[in-house]
């Protein structure tokens, strides 16, 4: 029987979404109305297609046990799971080769792979597996298949393919609004959605002609990667240092449009490149106006998120997480508050968002990489509040889980549990503390929090020190893996 392995990259930083997405919070994380992030919904769209085995996923190593944890809560028929674990972006050449290698070694060349990106929204499922369907048949027959996208409008955000039914003529680069309207009016150019089936076998031999660099490179660091298996689970955690040298370049690039132009030599043997154009309510969500445009307008086309109170204000997007916002006579802004930034933008500009996400990396402020609240394998801490020498965070520890056994050289931690109950190792004791009790944990000492309960622990931490960084920490032992 047919096996379809559903490849999902999660990758990129989702800048034009800042503040919302982060480096360690990017746009898959987001969640939408309904309460689902686009990587939910990238799990389920895959999930839910005939002959699945498994779900394969290409992320970050500093994601995976965020993406494990959306998974796990839409994964209700407990559907195999695999990851390749990246530890820096090499482009989507390396995580596709990594992913057929690994999925050859595991089912065999025929296994069919249908690549889908994390972040896109695709709100017709019945015409996706219809337009699935369609590939899986061409992918088996030996061809390379991309998804086109009828066109309802000039973007000039989309790349484009020209093309005769399902014979792929060019591949075109995001054109001008002049160009975009041409391609609109011919009726044959489609958006290149980034999503591909082919067989694993197949993309391998199309990559052995077409970027055999990039084959060889990822195929030993594959080989000398570390691997961890478990029930319906498999991770694989890819080797830094080989990693970094496999030339870095996109699949669209590497493979598929050397193939469709033909300027490989024997390309003919690996069976080309198809289209299946397909109208399945697709998305991108590449801006804060694509996203805004999910949530239903008012009488004055303002879309709005959140506690806000209008007056002579028309074509807004406006979300507010946890304050008020009060608007008077704005005309076509975005307006975006987050617990520790706020975005104010034109929707004429609205794609230049990026331009502050990059200064805010350069400079190295701490919100292009975070959001107060960070998620961590055992739950997550909040920011409060901090000054010189001194950070307060509220920490929430899932059930059964714990944080690592550690040392820091420059801080100080009072904890006190809010609700719940700890088991501590400080030092050479162990405790047990309840709410409304506390302990001092000493710099350089050795200290390991526990929640051994079925509910959820709060507690408040209170540090200071002449350095309160996160990088001041030495693990000794942890149960994800982290020992650095």
């Amino acid at each position: 029987m047919m096996q379809l392995i559903p490849t999902i990259l999660c990758g990129g930083a989702g800048s034009r979404l800042w503040p919302i997405s982060r480096e360690m919070h990017p746009k898959p994380f987001i969640r939408l109305a309904d309460g689902q992030s686009l990587l939910q919904k990238a799990f389920l769209r895959g999930a839910l297609l005939p002959n699945v085995s498994e779900v394969l996923t290409v992320t970050n190593r500093e994601l995976f046990f965020k993406t494990k944890d959306e998974f796990s809560k839409v994964n209700t028929s407990n559907l195999a799971t695999s990851f390749i674990l990246e530890p820096f972006g090499r482009n989507t050449a390396a995580a596709i080769a990594a992913a057929a290698l690994d999925v050859v070694r595991r089912h065999g060349e025929n296994a069919v792979m249908l690549v889908l990106a994390a972040d896109h929204l695709i709100a017709n499922q019945q015409a996706f597996e219809d337009a699935v369907s369609i590939a899986i048949e061409f992918a088996l027959d030996g061809k390379i298949v991309t998804f086109g996208i009828k066109p309802n409008s000039p973007e000039t955000g989309f790349g484009y393919i020209e093309a005769d039914g399902h014979t792929v003529l060019r591949f075109v680069e995001k054109p001008s609004l002049e160009k975009a309207q041409e391609y609109l009016s011919a009726g044959n150019f489609l958006w290149n959605s980034g999503m591909f089936c082919f067989t694993a076998g197949n993309i391998l031999k199309a990559m052995e002609v077409c970027c055999p660099e990039i084959l060889a490179a990822t195929r030993n660091c594959l080989a000398q990667s570390q691997n961890a298996t478990g029930a319906g689970f498999l991770q694989v955690d890819l080797d830094p240092d080989l990693f970094g040298q496999i030339p870095e370049d996109s699949i669209d690039y590497a493979v598929i449009e050397k193939l469709a132009a033909a300027k490989v030599t024997n390309s003919e043997k690996i069976g080309g490149v198809v289209v299946v154009p397909c109208d399945i309510g697709w998305s991108d969500i590449g801006s804060w106006i694509a996203l805004g445009d999910l949530t239903e307008a008012d009488a004055d086309g303002n879309r709005i998120q959140g506690e806000v109170l209008l007056h002579g204000t028309s074509g807004c997007t406006i979300h507010s997480e946890d304050r008020l916002i009060g608007a008077v006579g704005l005309t076509d802004l975005i307006i975006i508050d987050t617990p520790d930034a706020v975005l104010v933008a034109s929707k004429a500009n609205v794609q230049d968002v990026k331009h502050i996400y990059a200064k805010l990396k350069n400079n190295g402020h701490d919100s292009y990489r975070h959001h107060t609240t960070v998620h961590r394998p055992w739950g997550t801490y909040t920011v409060l509040e901090e000054g010189v020498g001194f950070k307060i965070k509220r920490i929430e520890v899932n059930p059964g889980a714990s944080l690592s056994l550690q040392m820091h050289h420059h801080r100080c931690e009072h904890w006190v549990v809010v609700s719940g109950e700890a088991k501590v190792i400080n030092g050479k004791n162990q405790l047990v503390i309840n709410t409304n009790e506390s302990t001092y944990i000493k710099a350089g000492q050795q200290h390991r929090l526990e929640n051994a309960t079925l509910e959820v622990l709060v507690m408040i931490e209170v540090q200071s020190g002449d350095y309160l960084g996160e990088d001041d920490i030495v693990r000794f032992d942890d149960a994800y893996g982290r020992i650095v």
